[in-house]
């Protein structure tokens, strides 16, 4: 049996994407990666594509081998083949050059999709098929927002796409802050974790709340939380502006 869903390219993104439409009983789903490492039971991958079409084409390879990794598959693919890319930096225009027959659908995952709780921004110019057909690849991963302008793609990548590793960064610098204040570091790690993790699942649970309001009500006057601010939050600001200015160029160097 041809499978509806082919995953070109699983490596972090990919292979986060495909677990959870495993666990949503989604596909079968055929893998197209000749390295493909730890896939699934039950789950083909190999070099060359299966037999027959697809329903969904994935592309989840880097940016700069999309070309030639996806030029095999460009005969395949057809009028009712859904072509999504997750690929940073690659336009829909530049897609639609090698499938020019599909509709195209542009996401940035992230991912926490590998438990369900990732964010995906969408773009599509195809209509409500495709969104349609969006939606139900990615609910699965977690919360998807739809853009009006692909141009936003650069900024959405440089700030939720790259953003998990801003936080592990952040993790990280807090267990090593913790251990300089004399913890011991394996104790220093386990309260640096479990303390974004709670913070985060708490400002979940209470998303109508702005960040701002969420800071105030740990923030007493003249308290611990107030000395520590006073030092994190002149720089934070200017330093993330950095950052996500320099991520989201590296993204508009991948569509070159």
């Amino acid at each position: 049996m041809t499978a509806p869903i082919w995953l070109l390219g699983c490596g972090n993104m990919g292979g986060a994407l495909l677990r959870r439409w495993l666990a949503d009983e989604m596909g079968p789903v055929a893998v197209i990666d000749p390295t493909a490492r730890d896939v699934p039971d039950g789950v083909a991958a190999s070099a060359a594509p299966p037999p027959g079409r697809p329903d969904v084409l994935v592309l989840a390879v880097k940016p700069q081998v999309w070309r030639a990794a996806a030029a095999p598959l460009a005969g395949i693919a057809g009028p009712m083949t859904l072509v999504v890319s997750v690929m940073a930096g690659v336009t829909t225009t530049e897609i639609a050059g090698l499938f020019p027959h599909s509709a195209i659908v542009r996401a940035m995952p992230n991912t926490p999709a590998a438990i369900g709780m990732g964010v995906t921004a969408l773009f599509t110019a195809a209509g409500d098929l495709a969104e349609g057909a969006a939606e139900a690849l990615f609910s699965p991963a977690g919360t998807t927002v739809w853009l009006d302008d692909e141009s936003q793609f650069d900024a959405v990548t440089a700030v939720s796409g790259s953003g998990p590793g801003y936080v592990f960064a952040f993790i990280e610098a807090l267990a090593a802050a913790a251990a300089a204040a004399g913890l011991e570091p394996g104790l220093a790690a386990r309260l640096a974790r479990a303390t974004v993790t709670g913070a985060a699942a708490l400002a979940a649970s209470d998303a109508t709340t702005p960040a701002a309001a969420l800071r105030e009500r740990v923030t007493s006057p003249n308290g611990t939380t107030a000395a520590g601010l006073e030092v994190l939050q002149p720089g934070l600001a200017p330093l993330l502006v950095a950052t996500v200015a320099a991520a989201a160029e590296r993204s508009r160097q991948l569509a070159g």
